[in-house]
């Protein structure tokens, strides 16, 4: 059920369950990197796919993603699979991550901070159609990695976007939904890449010492 990329600066400090998005599983290029480059700070991560991404890839044909409520009761099953001795925080790409922020309200299982790459905090060209009002709710902290072009969340847009509770943000440079800046900006996908899995580590170890 979980794919784990152990720590390489043993021992690891905590473990971080990384869901998808709606498109790509666990084997996506963005999610097997952005594991490496976490685990490799002192981290284990831990990559999971939801039942209709395990359908798709058994028959080789794209499925939508299910209803939220079936989507979390499975991560809430993975969540069980977790090591019981390292503290958790949980998170994901895009649906993945706002998937983590609506189970960060609802689980039984302690959770030290959930971290999402990409929110979605609306549809494209939709800003009124916000998904933010489960914020209040978590009740953990709270880290959103977001580029500065997410045609989900812009940081124009998010400067003046009203939230039931804001969450740390952590702007990416020229980044799109997937972190990605054009060329013109100078910076790189690597790059943006490093400095996400940069902070969220740095997130996750301030988290740790505060317990």
């Amino acid at each position: 059920m979980i794919e784990w990329f152990k720590s390489t600066a043993q021992p690891a400090i905590a473990q971080f369950i990384f869901a998808h998005g709606a498109g790509a599983g666990s084997d996506s290029d963005f999610m097997q990197h952005m594991a490496k480059l976490i685990s490799e700070q002192g981290v284990d991560v831990g990559l999971f796919d939801f039942e209709y991404m395990q359908v798709a890839k058994q028959t080789n044909k794209r499925r939508p993603p299910e209803r939220a409520p079936k989507l979390l009761i499975y991560y809430e099953q993975v969540l069980t699979k977790a090591q019981p001795d390292l503290p958790l925080f949980i998170g994901g790409k895009s649906m993945g991550g706002r998937m983590a922020s609506m189970l960060a309200c609802s689980t039984e299982q302690k959770l030290s901070g959930v971290i999402a790459f990409g929110y979605p905090f609306h549809p494209p060209g939709k800003p009124e159609k916000l998904r933010t009002d489960h914020f209040a709710d978590i009740v953990c902290p709270f880290l959103v990695l977001q580029g500065e072009r997410d045609t989900f969340g812009t940081r124009e847009e998010l400067l003046t976007m009203e939230m039931p509770k804001q969450p740390l943000i952590t702007w990416l440079p020229d980044g799109d939904h997937s972190l990605k800046p054009r060329k013109k900006s100078g910076v790189t996908e690597l790059q943006n890449r490093g400095a996400a899995a940069l902070s969220a580590v740095e997130f996750i170890k301030q988290q740790v010492e505060m317990c």
